[in-house]
């Protein structure tokens, strides 16, 4: 349990809400169920995940405020790099 400004506080995780372009289904995911790779460009910084309900592949256009979100909320990160 943590305290802020003197109230105790415990541990909630954070939730995120999705949907499957494919089954069109909609529900929450903890961050250890995403992805998210910061790429060089827009085209390649992305976050993603499996569909709870089709298993789909999902993959999604992270901008600025997605992967501010993403981060803060404890998703892991991978840093892609370019081989020139």
């Amino acid at each position: 349990m943590s305290v802020m400004h003197g109230i105790p506080m415990t541990a909630v995780p954070v939730l995120f809400k999705a949907a499957c372009p494919e089954c069109r289904s909609r529900f929450e995911l903890a961050a250890g169920a995403l992805r998210l790779a910061i790429g060089g460009s827009r085209r390649t910084t992305f976050y993603s995940f499996t569909c709870p309900e089709c298993g789909s592949s999902v993959r999604k256009p992270a901008g600025e405020r997605i992967v501010e979100l993403l981060t803060g909320g404890g998703v892991s990160t991978l840093r892609l790099h370019s081989t020139v």
